[in-house]
């Protein structure tokens, strides 16, 4: 038998249930794929609150949008996957079929050919941080010098990926974080300004005086009500504001005066709509490909934990941390 974990309800990740679940047939159009990696992201802890852009049909469901593994089944009507390759999820809106399993069936559209070079750890740290940044600050906002992008809660995965995104492109990168002790990290991956939050109680004027008092022509923010009232007064004139998360919990109330004055635009952004836009999806691939082969990004980890502490993984995730990258979780079905 294979082993899954679910959730019975939106009690969060306490309610996770390692379980035996059989591991599925590709049908028309599917893969089914022997996962040897999977990893955390905020996204599935807001899912398993039932507060993401998607709620589970039934339960139990089972959690996970992004992992690596090897094709061991190809549906009817499949082309161009390889049975015996590694292959990486791409995140797409995928109902209870997540990847938190020994087995996932996942439609072919929406997976990719692990990076050469990489261990299977390495290869599911990709595509959720980097795809989640690069539409915002590469492709929508084309993001250059003289570009002022701000991105919030920057040790996050996907702020951290915003910033060396940005580093490539050659903006100016402002990043806020709760903590001084980060500041070292977010520079070295890019951050031209680091706001410690709890020292720097007036964050518009900190935006105001990195940027000669032009402001953020892009905000990049997945905190909520807690953030974005802090720096609305310096947007700068025509910014975007992609949000992206509510990690404070709370969607936030608009700034509709300082929104007026700036003549800003609010953008609920959603990776998922971009994956699923065959064009939109090739152009993400092509500029993540490229910039690993260059050297230009590369997945960072933070710990790696056995398929049996998924929950353990939660903790350490949930709590403060001196170390930042990926957390991933192996299942032990690498090959040997």
């Amino acid at each position: 038998m294979a082993r899954e974990w679910v959730i019975n309800g939106y009690d969060g990740y306490p309610g996770l249930v390692l379980q035996d679940c059989e591991p599925g047939t590709a049908g028309p159009g599917e893969v089914r794929l022997r996962i040897e990696a999977f990893a955390l992201n905020w996204g599935d802890m807001d899912l398993m609150l039932d507060r993401y852009s998607f709620s589970f049909p039934k339960f139990p469901a089972r959690i996970g949008m992004e992992a690596t593994g090897i094709v061991d089944q190809a549906g009817p009507g499949v082309e161009g996957i390889i049975v015996g390759q590694r292959y990486c999820t791409l995140p797409y809106f995928y109902d209870n079929a997540g990847t938190s399993a020994d087995f996932a069936v996942v439609d072919a559209r929406y997976i990719t050919p692990a990076p050469k070079g990489l261990s299977a750890v390495e290869a599911t740290s990709v595509w959720m941080q980097y795809m989640t940044a690069y539409y915002p600050v590469i492709d929508i906002s084309k993001a250059s010098l003289g570009t002022n992008v701000l991105a919030t809660a920057g040790t996050s995965t996907a702020g951290t990926a915003a910033l060396q995104l940005g580093r490539i492109a050659g903006a100016t990168m402002i990043t806020t974080t709760r903590f001084a002790a980060n500041e070292a990290y977010l520079r070295a991956n890019g951050a031209d300004h680091v706001i410690v939050t709890e020292e720097d109680t007036d964050i518009a004027a900190a935006i105001h005086a990195a940027t000669d008092g032009v402001g953020a022509h892009v905000a990049f923010d997945p905190v909520g009500q807690g953030m974005i009232a802090r720096y609305s007064p310096a947007l700068a004139k025509g910014a975007t504001i992609f949000f992206y998360g509510t990690l404070d919990g709370v969607f936030p109330l608009l700034p509709i005066v300082d929104m007026f004055q700036a003549n800003a635009t609010f953008h609920p952004y959603s990776l998922f709509n971009y994956v699923e836009n065959p064009e939109a999806l090739q152009r993400g691939l092509d500029f993540v490909y490229a910039a690993l082969k260059q050297g230009q990004i590369a997945p960072q980890i933070d710990r790696v934990y056995p398929m049996e502490q998924y929950r353990d993984a939660w903790d350490y995730l949930s709590q403060p941390r001196e170390s930042h990258g990926k957390v991933v979780v192996e299942t032990g079905n690498s090959p040997a």
